[in-house]
């Protein structure tokens, strides 16, 4: 499932490499997960309920 995805990290990283962030992948669907464990667990959300979670975060 999150083979042959392209991951961005989170900008809050302050782009260090061992820096606590996550990363997302929005290519069918929104995959997040931790970056320094990218063989775990993924979080998964469909595409409207990604869009909804950004708009509610957004309208914080």
């Amino acid at each position: 499932m999150t083979q042959n995805r392209t991951w961005r990290k989170s900008s809050y990283s302050g782009g260090a490499e061992d820096g606590n962030c996550v990363e997302v992948s929005l290519t069918h669907d929104a995959l997040i997960r931790d970056s320094k464990n990218a063989s775990g667990d993924v979080l998964a959300f469909s595409t409207p309920a990604w869009t909804a979670l950004i708009r509610f975060l957004g309208s914080r």
